[in-house]
């Protein structure tokens, strides 16, 4: 009975072992992959041998095989395969994944990335090993889910790393490999934009130190391709037509297509302006740079490091270099106007130049400008041999057209103002004041100022400049001297004594106002009856006047009949006149006659005469009731008396002497 059992219990065995045997048959042949993942097939042994070369088993040898399992139940051949099922490569929204060939065709001498020209399906294997290169793609994983062979890719998002482990030394240059597109930012595209790029870290030529900016451009280097040709810097722009399908890269995003165009290893002269670009940051890093400010009231000469060698246009008269075209190498004829530019000033340099009056001043510690911080007061020698120092303002302006010319010729405006304007104005005023004295430096000040600024606008024109203004300030004494300042008090003495005296004039003529307002403030005071007056002596002046006017024309009526009237009497009066005088005369001739007749009567015209004054004398006496007879007698020569009768007889007798001879007179 033992026996029995024994010999069951090994048929049992032998069941059992065979079941195992089959189910582990079944185990090794069939194969679920969830729908989520993908297996990896690792052909342990094949009748072919092992792979010769690389990675993957094109050929039924043993090694991975480049197809995948996709997802549910699959047969296989047992125990020749071994199945690694992993997830799906996945790469986010807004992301970038990278890919690392691990077989394929070697890199070319000075490649860094593998070409995907004419393989960039990462999906089948076979198709990528017909043509593709091993080592990190150029081409990336734009956001999405695939399906890819991790055991011949590597895939690199930011969250995952994609791959069926080797070796240590496979797995430290992935991790190299995925630094160095973190330090670039490279999972995520490049995004410039005001509102996307806050916080993005911008570095200009030259500074010492990055910023925080937002209005910005790209600046792109591109890390693969041919080196640049001796003597550049910059590599030209290339691949930017977009009819020219075969090169157009689009900002960059095909690396295949910018090595097509002809694109060179090296900092590019194409920028990146606002936008989103998927650019392998193994292939191009992006640096970012300010925009180029041009600000009103400025140009900008643009100094171009690159471009081809282009013509001269400065003309034949312009003999301190050469001015050339847009895009060629040298200073450009044409500047840039007020505006915000997407300018690679790793290709070249702006030169802002300013367009408005700029004033530069000659003072220690003013500023008028950008370009006199380096300028102080003028040390001068006066003909009576003070030493003052003069501040000095100067206003100059640019023409725009000529910006260009003055760039070439000096580098900048501050080497313009300290090599070239400060010797010359200082050397021009310091010659100016050793023709005058100190008074005369103080008093003629606006004199100099003219004659400054006319000697000079031809200096300053020869230098493509145009000078507006020359300001003069007060001259100064230096350091530890104050004789100007005494000569100053002795002047500002002088003149408030003669403000003094022009106060006591004033002062006066407003006394002598005072008055007068006064005596108008009581006119004014008066107003209303010297109105009323003024208004009635008016209207009585204006009676009169129409009384005279009256009078007048009466006058004029009445004189012209007085006039009529007195010719008439004058025409009378002659007349009788006439009359008169006519009867006068015959009367005179008719008493003439009678009285020669009575002489002849008389005896004699001595007898007529004695007769008619001895009449005359009586009729006096009688008149005047005088004594005939004197009442004192005064005796005459004391032998007699006399009287006045005996007198008037004497001398009437006296008289008579004198006609005592006749004349002979003839009465008709």
């Amino acid at each position: 009975m033992s026996w029995l059992n024994a010999e069951w219990s090994l048929g049992n065995i032998v069941i059992v072992a065979g079941v195992i045997v089959v189910l582990l048959l079944v185990y090794s042949s069939i194969v679920y992959v969830p729908n989520n993942r993908v297996g990896v097939l690792e052909r342990l042994w094949a009748g072919k041998g092992s792979v010769k070369r690389g990675l993957v088993a094109l050929g039924g040898e043993a090694g991975y095989v480049p197809e995948l399992l996709r997802g549910g139940f699959h047969f296989l051949f047992p125990f020749q395969y071994r199945v690694h099922k992993v997830d799906l490569v996945t790469v986010p929204q807004g992301e970038i994944g990278y890919l690392f060939a691990r077989d394929g065709k070697p890199l070319e001498a000075g490649q860094s990335l593998a070409g995907n020209a004419n393989a960039d399906d990462f999906e089948s294997v076979r198709d990528f090993l017909a043509a593709g290169q091993k080592g990190p793609q150029r081409k990336v994983l734009r956001e999405g889910v695939y399906a890819i062979n991790i055991a011949q890719f590597v895939v690199l998002t930011r969250a995952n790393t994609y791959a069926i482990a080797l070796a240590k030394s496979d797995a430290d240059t992935i991790e190299s490999m995925r630094a160095q597109i973190e330090a670039r930012g490279g999972f995520h595209p490049v995004v410039i934009g005001e509102q996307s790029t806050q916080g993005l870290r911008v570095t200009d030529p030259g500074a010492k130190e990055a910023r925080i900016v937002s209005d910005v451009i790209g600046i792109v280097t591109v890390h693969d391709g041919p080196g640049l040709p001796a003597g550049e810097l910059i590599a030209p722009a290339v691949g930017a037509d977009r009819s020219a399908a075969a090169t157009y890269h689009n900002n960059f995003q095909d690396a295949d297509r910018f090595l097509a165009a002809g694109g060179f290893r090296g900092r590019q002269y194409q920028v990146l302006v606002d936008g989103t670009y998927y650019v392998n940051r193994l292939f191009a890093s992006v640096e970012f740079i300010e925009k180029t400010l041009v600000p009103m009231g400025m140009v900008g000469v643009v100094v171009s490091f690159t471009g081809k060698r282009g013509a001269d246009r400065s003309g034949s008269e312009y003999q301190h270099g050469e001015l050339v075209g847009e895009g060629e190498r040298g200073v450009w004829e044409a500047p840039m106007l007020p505006g915000k530019y997407p300018f690679n000033r790793f290709a070249g340099a702006i030169a802002k130049v300013p367009t408005t009056n700029f004033i530069l001043k000659w003072e220690s510690g003013q500023s008028g400008s950008d370009f006199d911080r380096n300028l102080k007061e003028i040390s001068l020698i006066t003909k009576d041999a003070f030493e003052p120092t003069l501040p000095l303002s100067v206003v100059v302006h640019i023409d725009y057209k000529k910006a260009a010319k003055v760039i070439q010729r000096f580098g900048d405006v501050q080497k313009l103002v300290e090599q070239t304007l400060d010797p010359m104005v200082s050397a021009y005023f310091k010659n100016t004041a050793q023709t005058k004295t100190l008074i005369e430096l103080l008093q003629q000040r606006a004199d100099i100022q003219g004659q400054a600024l006319a000697d000079m606008k031809d200096k300053f024109a020869a230098y493509n400049l145009e000078l507006q203004e020359v300001l003069i300030g007060t001259p100064k004494s230096p350091a530890g001297n104050s004789q100007i300042e005494n000569i100053l008090a002795q002047l500002r003495d002088r003149q408030v004594a003669r403000e003094q005296i022009e106060t006591y004039a004033q002062q006066e003529a407003a006394a002598v106002k005072e008055r007068s307002l006064r005596e108008a403030a009581a006119v004014a005071a008066q107003q209303k009856g010297l109105t009323e007056s003024r208004i009635a002596i008016e209207v009585a002046e204006n009676k009169g006047l129409a009384e005279v006017k009256t009078q007048t024309r009466q006058g004029e009526a009445d004189a012209a009949k007085i006039r009529n009237i007195a010719m008439a009497d004058a025409e009378r009066i002659k007349a009788i006149g006439a009359a008169n005088a006519n009867r006068i005369e015959l009367e005179g001739e008719a008493t003439a006659r009678a009285a020669h007749k009575q002489v002849e009567a008389y005896g004699g015209p001595e007898i007529r005469l004695a007769q008619e004054i001895s009449a005359q004398i009586t009729k006096a006496i009688a008149d005047g009731k005088l004594p005939v007879v004197p009442q004192i007698l005064v005796g005459g020569n004391g032998s007699g008396s006399s009287n006045a009768i005996e007198a008037i007889t004497a001398m009437i007798l006296a008289a008579g002497q004198q006609f005592r001879q006749p004349k002979s007179t003839t009465v008709q």
